[in-house]
This record gives structure tokens, C-alpha cells and sequence, in this order.
């Protein structure tokens, strides 16, 4: 199995117990697959510190900071009612330091947002260019060549991809280029919600900067490990630069995000920069203001936003493929939550974004699951039943983006589904492993084809409005983990990918990271991005005329047409 990225093991893999001479009535409490009897009185902290998990905390366990917040899956009632502490979170979150075992007799099972599942980390290795803002003078270190602090030792920077499910944060020598560590984690702000509209709505409300504090305290959680493990100190650390989408940029920045969730879904910086008050879409604060512990003097880069949802993560993605450069027709198809598309050509671009939702992503399905331990990640079905690959190689327990990117194709190619996502057999139901019980469902086929959908009107949409066909891209660069992974001629079975000759079909990985990585260390990338993105012209699919038609064609389970023109018809 693939295993990409820096990621925190998980000690005490226990697949069973032993009888200790409880009574039957004793419930559990469990994490992944590891379990202890539940007792009243207790803490999922201190289940937590049993299983050497790493839960974030600076408060001394009052509540007081909100580091620790894990996610009941099952057995909430076992649990006090929450407390004046938990006053922000929704639905399933807890404190784990407030969470406190009241009914012994039931079964429990939390998890960590903060969690290390598999998570694409970079693109793949490329010569860079090291000419950072940056820079040591002597025995001081400048900013743009402005003098900022004393030089003690080492001058670091962090690439930051903050994307609305996952985090990748990469920490580089800016002197040398090479990466000293890397981390990445579930972004720990699912308690707002599982999409940007609902994390804005969120936002808006009674604890408008939650969000904010969140990743910044899971950042500093970061910082922390790295300096311990690299024995370096934070104060070594002079500039951040930060990729993520429109929402996730703005809220990292404190910023107010209500406006990006009604039309016309500008931030207030793009506003400002559409009304000729600002030179540019991107930003720079001091970190100390966003509460991130490093240097006093450090920078916070936010890569430029393009227009709309389309953000400084898509922005960073263009400077990874050097779009600047690009002779031939290209597109490049960044595949998440919210998934964005840009087509280019001869000095032309168009761009747009497709809020796709977290089903391909582990939301939305009853067996979904992000792409850790236990997912089916790929399959193939047969008379004889289902043959699949488990992330782990362990037991599987769900399936995770390319899994059912397979099981969709294969119901298709075995006809034991519709396009329409209707079985077969009638039943509401299907059976796929019965030996662990994972099924797929009429509803779970309904959300991935929305998900489906939306990933469908963004190609379609923003080739057509190119004059262009699926045959004419020259190459098809796909970007993020899920694309990394998903098997293309299947997907574009389904319609998901547009068909395009698999020969011209690029897998270039975690483009944002790569991107947010080489804005850190070259100046000239940065202009040139800059000037890129001034060209870029967006495309509001919900505005297209037939764009009802055409995300009700998109929910079916069938190849997009090479035809552009007879789509939707």
C-alpha cells in the first residue's frame, strides 16, 4: 500500500480482547480498531492519553483553548451534555477534555479530526528555483531585503496547501530548497461543516473566529513537532505561504467570508480589487496577528485568489505546471470537496469552480471513508464477488474516493445498475463485501452522482465555452490525492473525467503543495503568478442557460460525449 507524507502513527493496533471478567452490560469505548471498556467518570482525554493518541491542548484541560475537539461516531448518548464550553461546536464534536462518560453500559467510538489519513503531500520531484523573500545578511536575516531579526542558525519557511478537507503543511530550508519535514491532517474545522458554504454560514454566526483558531492551534500543533523532531526552534521560522481555496485562504486570515457565499461570491479582497482598491487578490500579514507561533517578524503569504471560489490553491496549481509557459491546448482539473477546472490556450484562460461536496471524500455515503487504513481503494467485481485492495492491507471497513469511483464503473460494466444509479434487482440495497458487511445503497449512488455532477458541468461547461472538445486538449493535467489515485479510464467511464486520450492524461499530485512550495522560494514565480492570474477569466457555471440540463445529464452514470455542442439536449 501507498503511504505518502509524514504521518503520526497510531500505536496499539488491538483487534481483540481478551475476557478480564467484565460484565456483558460493560460497553466500549473504541478508536479505529482499538478498544477499552468504557467507565463512568472518564474523559475521552483520558481514553485519549491510554492510546497514545496526540489530541492537542494548551488550556491545562478546562476547555478554555478549544484544541480538543474530537468527533463521536457513535454512542453520543453514553456522554454528559455538552458544556458552556462546547457552546460552538454542532452536531457530532466534543471536547475531549469535557466529554465525560455518564452511561457505562453503551458502545462509544470517537475520532480525531486531527487525524492522519493518506494525504498526497507534492507533486513530483522538479528542479526549483531559490530565490526567496527571505534571506540571509551576514549575520542578520531581511525580508525583502529589509533587516528582520538576528540569524540563529537556520532560516526556514512553511508551504501551507489548507484545503477544505485535508492540510499539507511542508517546512523548507530557504537557503538550500530542501524540505526538513513534512505534516499533514484532516482540517480540524469540520465541526463547522463538511463544505466551505456551510463553514461560511458557520462563520456568520455567535463564534465567528472558531474556525480561525482551529487550524492555527493545529498548525502550531505541527510547528511544535516539527521543531522537536528536526531540533530546530520556531523562531527560526520566517514566512509562510498559504494556498487554499477562497473561503479557506479567508477565514486562515481572519477575514470576513459572508460575502463569498451569495452572489456574486466574491470575498471582500476581491471586491476591493475589482473597485480599484487594492493592486492584487493576494495578502500578507504578520503571523503574530493570525496567532501562529513562529518568528515575531514573520510573513503570512496568501497565494493570489483568481475570482469567485477559484482560489490561491488553483493559483499555486498553475505555477506547479508552469502555465505561464504552456504552448499546448491544456486543462487542468483539480479534484476535491470543490473542484476547479481551468482550460488555457494561446494566452487565453477560463476558469471555474464545482462544489462538488465531500462524498468522493468519505461524506455522503455509508461506507465512505477518507483514503486511511481499511478503505477499498480499488475493485473489480466478478461472479465469484468482489475482489479489492485495502489501503493497510488490513480488513477493509469502507470505501474511499477511487474505490467507488470502481464500484461505479463496475456496477455499470456488470449492468447490475443503471445509469440512472437504479439496481438491477430492484432492491434498495447491495451487498458488496458480506463478509464485513459493506454495502452500497440507492441513496449513497444519488449523492456520488450530485458529486458527479458537478465535477461533469465544470469540464463540460468551461471546454464548450473554449469552442473545444474533449479530443482537442493536448493534455489533461489532474491534481489533488483523489486524482492520484483514481483509476482514469474508469472515471471517465462514468463521465466523472471528461474523455480525453489516455496518453495525454497527466498525474501531476498535490499541485497546491508544489505550487505553495515554489512561491516560497522564488520571487519571480511570485510576480509571474500574479500577472497570470489577471488573465484568467471565470466562468459562473450556474449562470450558464442550459446548466440545469446539463447537471441533470451530468447525474448520470455514462461517458461525457465528445460532442460538446448536442450536450444537455
Amino acid at each position: 500500500p501507498r503511504r505518502l507524507g509524514c504521518h503520526h502513527a497510531t500505536p496499539l493496533e488491538v483487534r481483540g480482547w481478551p475476557s478480564f471478567g467484565f460484565s456483558t452490560a460493560m460497553g466500549e469505548i473504541s478508536h479505529e480498531s482499538v478498544r477499552r471498556p468504557l467507565t463512568a467518570g472518564k474523559t475521552i482525554f483520558d481514553y485519549a492519553d491510554e492510546l497514545a493518541l496526540r489530541v492537542p491542548t494548551s488550556c491545562g484541560r478546562t476547555g478554555d483553548c478549544h484544541e480538543c475537539i474530537v468527533e463521536i461516531k457513535r454512542g453520543a448518548e453514553a456522554l454528559r451534555p455538552p458544556t458552556s464550553a462546547e457552546r460552538f461546536l454542532r452536531g457530532r464534536y466534543r471536547l475531549a477534555c469535557q466529554a465525560v462518560v455518564e452511561d457505562a453500559t453503551c458502545d462509544l467510538e470517537f475520532s480525531l479530526p486531527l487525524s492522519h489519513p493518506r494525504i498526497l503531500t507534492a507533486a513530483p520531484d522538479k528542479r526549483l528555483e531559490i530565490d526567496p523573500l527571505v534571506t540571509r545578511r551576514g549575520d542578520k536575516v531581511c525580508y525583502d531585503g529589509r533587516v528582520i531579526a538576528d540569524f540563529q542558525g537556520h532560516i526556514f519557511g512553511i508551504a501551507l496547501d489548507l484545503g477544505t478537507t485535508t492540510v499539507v503543511a511542508e517546512f523548507v530550508n530557504l537557503a538550500t530548497g530542501e524540505s526538513v519535514y513534512l505534516a499533514s491532517f484532516e482540517n480540524p474545522q469540520s465541526f463547522g461543516g463538511s463544505d466551505v458554504m456551510h463553514r461560511i454560514s458557520y462563520d456568520g454566526g455567535a463564534f465567528r473566529g472558531e474556525l480561525q483558531r482551529a487550524v492555527a492551534n493545529a498548525l502550531n500543533c505541527e510547528i511544535r513537532d516539527m521543531c522537536r523532531r528536526v531540533g530546530v526552534s520556531r523562531q527560526e521560522i520566517y514566512e509562510i505561504v498559504v494556498a487554499g481555496n477562497s473561503t479557506m485562504r479567508e477565514l486562515f486570515f481572519g477575514l470576513d467570508v459572508q460575502s463569498i457565499g451569495q452572489r456574486p461570491y466574491q470575498s471582500q479582497i476581491e471586491k476591493e480589487y475589482r473597485a480599484g482598491k487594492r493592486s492584487t487578490t493576494s495578502l500578507l500579514e504578520d503571523a503574530s496577528r493570525l496567532g501562529v507561533l513562529v518568528h515575531p517578524k514573520a510573513k503570512v503569504f496568501g497565494a493570489p485568489l483568481i475570482a469567485g471560489h477559484v482560489g490561491g490553491d488553483i493559483s499555486a496549481g498553475l505555477t506547479a505546471i508552469d502555465m505561464a509557459s504552456q504552448d499546448d491546448v491544456v486543462m487542468l482539473v483539480d479534484i476535491g470537496t470543490n473542484t476547479e477546472v481551468v482550460v488555457g490556450h494561446a494566452g487565453r484562460m477560463l476558469a471555474a469552480s464545482c462544489p462538488a461536496g465531500p462524498a468522493f471524500e468519505g461524506g455522503g455515503t455509508g461506507y465512505g471513508m477518507p483514503a486511511a487504513d481499511g478503505a477499498i481503494e480499488s475493485l473489480h467485481l466478478s461472479a465469484a464477488g468482489a475482489e479489492y485492495e485495502v489501503i493497510g492491507g488490513g480488513e477493509p471497513r469502507g470505501f474511499c474516493g477511487s474505490g467507488l469511483i470502481d464500484l461505479l464503473a463496475e456496477l455499470r460494466r456488470e449492468e447490475r445498475m443503471s445509469p440512472l444509479g437504479v439496481f438491477a434487482d430492484g432492491s434498495h440495497e447491495l451487498t458488496i463485501v458480506p463478509e464485513h458487511g459493506i454495502t452500497f445503497s440507492r441513496e449513497d449512488a444519488s449523492n456520488l452522482a450530485q458529486a458527479k455532477a458537478a465535477n461533469y458541468c465544470g469540464q463540460l461547461i468551461v471546454m464548450r465555452a473554449f469552442g473545444l472538445r474533449p479530443a482537442d486538449i493536448s493534455k489533461l493535467y489532474l491534481a489533488g490525492g483523489f486524482a492520484n489515485y483514481v483509476h482514469v479510464g474508469r472515471a471517465m467511464e462514468i463521465g466523472f473525467l471528461a474523455p480525453v486520450p489516455a496518453d495525454r492524461v497527466v498525474k501531476i499530485g498535490n499541485a497546491s503543495a508544489q505550487g505553495a512550495k515554489e512561491l516560497l522560494l522564488s520571487r519571480r514565480k511570485r510576480e509571474s503568478i500574479e500577472s497570470l492570474v489577471r488573465r484568467v477569466e471565470h466562468v459562473e457555471l450556474e449562470t450558464t442557460p442550459d446548466f440545469f440540463e446539463l447537471f441533470v445529464e451530468g447525474c448520470q452514470f455514462k461517458p461525457m460525449p465528445q460532442d460538446l455542442a448536442a450536450a444537455g439536449e
